[in-house]
Formats: structure tokens, C-alpha cells, sequence
């Protein structure tokens, strides 16, 4: 096996190839890279039986072949080869990797021994790219980080005939995000839902970002229920997560009247400063009234702070503690120069129930988009 490649492409390949793969695994050959030379170029491809990367590119190629090496180790050399054309040789077991006056020999790895990469073949649908990337970059935030409970680590995706919504939650906070769906040439109407790890779908996000449409496919194949996200010659497939997501969608209000508006970049920073003195997991206070927002917090050694920004209120005056970096992670995923926080209510007058983060266009006029954050006060928390 023989070929030659530009340098800036075929170090990207790997990189993409790389970027899912398991940080550890018990089994070395899994963190490998295939790379496979063919008469129209280099296909490189990674799996670890839970998610795979696949990805095409032009190189000049003398003799077609097929060889695994260490993922991680190339995509490094790759990375720092001097600016010139990447040359990749192989004699029995060793690879020879050279560009300009580098040159590095690596060991390969039995080709034999390695899964065979998933193949997709049924397209569900179309999402814009750069719509999509924005929508699970909003909703990832709130995915679980636990693996005691794996359903809430992922996010939902749930398709209808011409919208894809998108929900994740770990229990103390909900976001929902809905995009438009092109079935293609799918005549089917039934919904169809999803639960992508959520690491897998920032990922996918990350990365074709900016490819202008994103093929999405979902499949059964030998029991394993699989989705494979395509564009640019390049494919992500990921196994899907089993178990009953909570039917968290219900807990969201049909209509609030009790809300205050503001400034989304003010309040950001007025939280972030006022944080400052609270313990780990402790909660700030924020209190809401006609005359404005005034955020509390009581830490250790009686440290405290306190800011007043402005705020609208529509409503009752409302008092309610909030976990800081919960509530910011709702605030960072608002686009918009302002943002509503809507007051729900409980059966219980003393309790408040969960607050509701959405966007605002300007002072007094509601944002566009679908994005919902549904968080818990702390005093449910406990």
C-alpha cells in the first residue's frame, strides 16, 4: 500500500476519524484507525461497536491496500508534519509516514481482527446544518452527565412529517429545541423518536456545523438500532440508547402570565459575579419586583454579595433560589438580547414551581425561535 496526500486534509480526515474514539478501552485494537487506499482516494474509518466515523478523500494513490494504526498517535504526527505532501507506505508490518524531512515508522495492527464499520443505507430525512448544530449545542446542556441512569444522557429526537424536536434533561432542568425536517422522498407520517448519547450528538454537531444540509438515517439492523448522520463524504453512526425517556415534555406550561424581561447579557454577568462568594451547590436568590432584579447570595464565612439589574415584571412580585451554573447554562443558550423568565406555580402556595427561560426579540416582544429551558427551583431540590 502506497499513496500520497495533502498535508491539511488528510490530518483533518484523521482527526474526525479520531474525535469519537474512547479516551481508554479494553481493547487496544478498538483505538485504531482503518485506512483504506483505493483507486479514487482514501476512505479512513474508526469504530468501537458503539459509535463509528467514516470519511473520504482525494490522494494520489500507487498501490491499493488497507491497514489499521494507532488513531490517536497519527492524528499527532499528522498534525505537527511539516507544510508539504504526506507520504504513506507500507512494508509487512510497519507503515512508513513522511512529509518533507519527517519521517516516522509505526507499527501496524491485524486489519483481520477489526469490527466491520456499520453501514446505513435508508435516508430518513434532511436537517439544515447549521440550524441543527445550534438546536443540540441549546439542548445538550441539560443531558444528565450520570451513567447510574443512562436514558437521561442522551437526547431525545423526535420527528414528525416536517419538524425535528430535540429534548434532554437530568432531572432538575428540561430543554427543548424544534427544527424543521425534510422527509425526502420518506412517505412514512409516523413519528419517529431517538435517544443519540448526548456526547455523540455535540460532537456530530461540532463537526458538520457548516455543511449546509445533514442526512439523518435511522435503522434496525440484527436487533441494534443505530443513526447515521451524513454530509460532506463524511458519517458518524452511533448505537441508540434503550430504556422509556420520561415523558418530560408534559411539564412544560401551556401559557404564563407571570414573567419578568431582561437584559440576557446583564443578568449573565450580574449571576456571575454575585456567585462568587457561594460554596459549591449552593443557590443564589433572586428576587423580583417592580423596581427591578436583586440577586443574593450568602457564602462561607458570611461572605455576601448582592446586584440589582433592571427587569420587567409582569405579574406578582416573585422570590425564587436558583443554582447559578444551571441557570447560566439556560441564559447561554438564549440568542437573544433579551430573555423572559416565566414564574410557574405549584399546588403549594409557599413552593414555586419551575422557572421557564425563554428568548425576547426586544423589551416587549417575545423571541422566534422554539427554545424552552424549564428549571427547578432549588428548594425542590431538596
Amino acid at each position: 500500500m502506497r499513496f500520497q496526500a495533502n498535508r491539511d486534509v488528510f490530518s483533518e480526515a484523521v482527526s474526525f476519524a479520531v474525535k469519537l474514539l474512547p479516551q481508554r478501552t479494553t481493547l487496544p485494537i478498538l483505538s485504531g484507525v482503518l485506512i483504506e487506499a483505493t483507486a479514487t482516494g482514501l476512505i479512513l474509518s474508526s469504530f468501537d461497536y458503539e459509535v463509528s466515523a467514516q470519511t473520504e478523500i482525494a490522494a494520489d494513490v500507487e498501490e491499493t491496500g488497507k491497514v489499521l494504526v494507532s488513531g490517536r498517535l497519527l492524528a499527532e504526527i499528522a498534525s505537527r508534519m511539516p507544510n508539504a505532501p504526506v507520504r504513506f507506505s507500507t512494508n509487512e508490518s510497519r507503515i512508513t509516514v513522511s512529509c518533507g524531512s519527517a519521517s516516522f515508522t509505526l507499527l501496524s495492527m491485524p486489519v483481520e481482527e477489526y469490527p466491520s464499520i456499520p453501514q446505513v443505507s435508508a435516508q430518513s430525512g434532511l436537517v439544515p446544518a447549521e440550524e441543527f448544530a445550534a438546536a443540540v449545542a441549546q439542548v445538550a446542556v441539560a443531558a444528565s452527565r450520570d451513567d447510574v441512569t443512562p436514558v437521561i444522557t442522551g437526547v431525545q429526537l423526535q420527528i414528525t412529517e416536517n419538524s425535528l424536536s430535540l429534548v434532554a434533561t437530568d432531572r432538575y432542568r428540561v430543554a427543548v429545541r424544534e427544527i424543521d425536517w425534510d422527509p425526502g422522498t420518506n412517505t412514512a407520517t409516523d413519528t419517529i423518536t431517538a435517544l443519540v448519547p448526548a456526547r455523540t450528538l455535540q460532537e456530530v454537531g461540532k463537526t458538520f456545523g457548516h455543511s449546509g444540509t445533514i442526512s439523518v438515517a435511522i435503522t434496525n439492523t440484527d436487533d441494534r438500532e443505530l443513526i447515521a448522520f451524513t454530509a460532506d463524504k463524511k458519517t458518524v453512526t452511533s448505537l441508540l440508547i434503550k430504556g422509556n425517556y420520561p415523558p418530560v415534555r408534559r411539564l412544560f406550561p401551556e401559557n404564563v402570565d407571570n414573567y419578568a424581561v431582561m437584559n440576557t447579557a446583564e443578568l449573565i454577568e450580574a449571576t456571575r459575579r454575585v456567585q462568587l462568594v457561594l460554596e459549591r451547590e449552593a443557590a443564589l436568590r433572586f428576587t423580583f419586583t417592580a423596581d427591578g432584579l436583586t440577586l443574593e447570595a450568602v457564602g462561607s464565612e458570611q461572605a455576601q454579595a448582592s446586584e440589582t439589574i433592571d427587569a420587567i415584571l409582569s405579574g406578582t412580585e416573585t422570590v425564587v433560589s436558583l443554582k447559578p451554573q444551571f441557570l447560566l447554562d439556560g441564559l447561554g443558550a438564549v440568542h437573544s438580547e433579551f430573555v423572559r423568565i416565566s414564574f410557574t406555580k405549584t399546588e403549594n402556595p409557599n413552593k414555586p414551581g419551575p422557572v421557564l427561560i425563554t428568548s425576547q426579540t426586544s423589551r416587549d416582544q417575545p423571541g422566534a425561535d422554539s427554545y424552552k429551558y424549564l428549571l427547578q427551583p432549588n428548594l425542590l431540590l431538596r
